[in-house]
This record gives structure tokens, sequence and C-alpha cells, in this order.
């Protein structure tokens, strides 16, 4: 894409954010200094290699996922907070009485609230709960039951169906090695534990070994989805986008956010502790939104922030917003 098609697209994506409204030709003509023509030409190449989408309605054009994709990760410029918006964020910060988990949660009520988007806060003691033990029971041959207790007195349970190819029996006496190894272990450092301690040893003792780490993974990241607090700031927000114009949409949406799945969907942050961008499909919450998350760990409590709006997101302020509000959380920016 050469520099005209990215000043193009990127004039496209921030009009749209800006009016909801599909962008002309003749609006962009004095901004890029081209004629009616030429821009038209541009966005007819840009629409070919799927960055642009025509609205049904107008002949102006929209951003596509794929559009947006690239803005974000080529084009979007870092934007500083306005005094007013860090003002209202350092009032939290600056009350010292608060614990950690209450300055986030105030922190993304005020976020939603300058943004209009809906935010969410996935949190945990990082330092409560060790293992005390794991169990593998043998249903039958080709069904277990996982047992996950704490030295706090919480149990959970997972029920799993085996493959034909590996034995209940067997899974049953790599639990007994895997108990062994863990017990004592905080819960929230059992995935690092699996990962590269007990990944390596199972990968010797079995073929598949990948379907059998990934049950005793299971097992415990079902533990953390029961035992976390979910704190959504701004829940009506979302519904209030015309993305969601009808009945159907909204109560699609609504009946998403008080899904289990929702969690698992806060919870999962594959890119580890860097900020992530979902947008659309990329998302697996639904394809008219992007999801920007980051993870915070404080005095001994960690979790995930997610913010959740409209593709056509400022992705600008809220990327600042969130980095603003972590470093803070995590005292890099006192």
């Amino acid at each position: 894409m050469d520099e005209r098609k990215k000043a193009l697209l990127k004039e496209i994506v921030e009009n749209y954010v800006k009016t909801v409204k599909p962008v002309g030709s003749n609006s962009l003509c004095k901004k890029l200094k081209c004629s009616s023509a030429t821009i038209r030409n541009e966005m007819a190449v840009l629409e070919n290699m799927g960055y642009i989408e025509k609205n049904h309605i107008s002949s102006g054009r929209i951003p596509s996922e794929l559009g947006y994709k690239y803005y974000v990760e080529h084009l979007m410029e870092p934007k500083d907070l306005t005094g007013e918006d860090m003002l209202k964020l350092q009032t939290i910060f600056s009350n010292h009485e608060l614990k950690v988990s209450d300055a986030v949660t105030r922190c993304l009520e005020i976020i939603s609230d300058l943004t209009n988007y809906t935010s969410v806060v996935l949190g945990r003691s990082s330092s409560d709960n060790l293992l005390r033990q794991l169990n593998i029971i043998a249903l039958d041959n080709q069904k277990i039951v996982a047992i996950v207790c704490t030295d706090k007195g919480i149990v959970e349970n997972k029920e799993f169906s085996l493959p034909e190819n590996i034995d209940a029996v067997e899974i049953v006496k790599i639990g007994e090695m895997v108990n062994k190894m863990l017990v004592g272990t905080p819960i929230n450092k059992v995935a690092e534990k699996l990962e590269f301690e007990i990944k390596p040893i199972i990968a010797k003792r079995v073929k598949d070994y990948e379907t059998v780490y990934n049950i005793f993974y299971d097992a415990f990241n079902d533990f953390l989805l029961h035992n976390t607090n979910i704190h959504v700031s701004g829940r009506v927000n979302l519904l209030k986008e015309p993305e969601y114009d009808n009945t159907t949409s909204i109560k699609r949406i609504a009946s998403k956010l008080e899904d289990d799945a929702f969690k698992q969907m806060v919870n999962d942050t594959p890119g580890g502790d860097d900020l992530q961008i979902y947008i659309g499909k990329d998302s697996k919450f639904d394809d008219n939104v992007t999801v920007i998350k980051k993870k915070y760990k404080s005095n001994g409590e960690e979790g995930t922030i997610a913010i959740i709006g409209p593709k056509r997101m400022e992705y600008e302020r809220v990327v600042s917003l969130l980095n603003y509000m972590v470093d803070r959380i995590e005292g890099k920016d006192e």
C-alpha cells in the first residue's frame, strides 16, 4: 500500500469513527489535496484490496474489518490523554486507602463514562489459594473427573471424555504424578508449571501428550474461571450502538454479556501481558465489536481489563486510557 492509499484509509477510518456516516470522495479532496476522480480511483483500489466496503444506502465507503486491522497495526498514532481524562483517573489513584480491586473498578466506571463503551475487569488475588490436591477419578474406560481442591477449602470438578486411544487408568497415574509436583503451588502459577515443568514429562510418557496436557490445563483453567470476580461497567453502552439497532441483535449481545463464555473471552490473553486488540471475528465475542485487553498485577492482585465497543472504536483514545490506567495500577507512573 503506497502512502496515498495509507493516508486515504486513515482518513476514512477516523472520519467514520467520528461521524458514523459513510465517507464520500468529495469530503476527502481538500484534506488529501487530490481531485475527486483520483480519490474515487484510489477508493476503488482499496475496496478491491478488501480494506473498505460500500455501504448499501450510500455511495460512500466504510472501513472493513481488514481495514480496521490495518489501521490499528500500521496507521494508528499514539494520542495523549486530555487533562480532564487524566484528572478524573488521578482522583482514584490519589486515594491510597483504596484496595487495588476497588481502584480498578472505579477507573473502569470512569472509562465507560468517558468513552460510552462497556468495560470489564476479571480479577483475583494471586497470593490466595494454594493447590492442596488434584484427584483424577475414572468413571469408566473413557470418562474421568478431575477434582481440584485448595487450602482455602474451595473444590471444583470437571468431567472429561477421553479419545479411544487414551485409557482412563493411564490418566489417573499421570494425575498422581502431577499432583505431587503441584501441591502447595499458588493456583495462578499452576499453568506456568504445567507448561514448562510438567508438559515435557508427559510428552515422554504419552504419545498423544497434547490431549493429556490439555485435560490438566482445562481443569485448572476452569477452576480459575469459577473463582474470579468479574465486574462490568457500562453494560448498556454497547446496546446503544447503531450496530445493535433491532430487538434481535440487542437480545443476542445482551445474552452474550451474561454467558460463561464471556468470562473465558476476557480471561483468554494468549499474547501475555502486552495490550491486545481483537477486531470483529477475532474477538470471539461478536462480529460487530472490538475488544481491547490488558493484564495488570499489583500488591498480590492480578486480573485482566477489557474495553468492549464497536469496530469503529476510538482506538487511540482507548489504548491511551488503558495503558495509563494499568501503568498507574502497577506504580509505573508514580
